[in-house]
């Protein structure tokens, strides 16, 4: 599927594909960002912190969200640009072994008035296989139009 700015129907939902979170996921994070912070890397730390054990990195999750996104392949080649995300919101823990998935609608929608393309708005999530939401973001897209 590859969805020009024409083809997007706000309130139209997609689900990606589901990813599970492990260990070394977290370890790779820590050593590509140089985040060490021990809630991520010592088990006993984020016990005494009140987890069940170490955490993946809010960053992570968000990272993750535009992964299964793309996995989704809704714009391989329409996508000119993402243009942020805003309101993200980090709502429990991300724990290894933790089976997670992207739900994403379309919210809004306009024409960009600097080039043939359009500015599309995503609510996204992050969820957890039994549907707890992680993650709550909105991302803003710019994408072709079809002429």
């Amino acid at each position: 599927m590859n969805l020009f700015y024409e083809d997007v129907v706000v309130g139209k939902t997609y689900t990606t594909g589901t990813h599970i979170i492990s260990a070394q996921d977290i370890a790779d994070f820590c050593r590509l960002t140089r985040d060490h912070h021990p809630l991520h890397t010592d088990d006993d730390y984020a016990k005494k912190a009140g987890f069940p054990g170490i955490i993946a990195h809010g960053l992570y999750g968000l990272s993750l969200m535009e992964g299964l996104k793309t996995e989704l392949k809704l714009y391989e080649d329409t996508s000119i640009a993402s243009l942020g995300w805003n309101d993200v919101r980090f709502k429990t823990h991300i724990l290894a072994g933790d089976e997670v998935y992207v739900e994403m609608d379309f919210t809004s929608k306009r024409e960009s008035s600097s080039r043939p393309a359009g500015i599309i708005t995503e609510a996204v999530r992050l969820c957890r296989k039994d549907g707890t939401v992680l993650i709550d973001a909105e991302h803003i897209s710019l994408i072709r139009k079809a002429g």
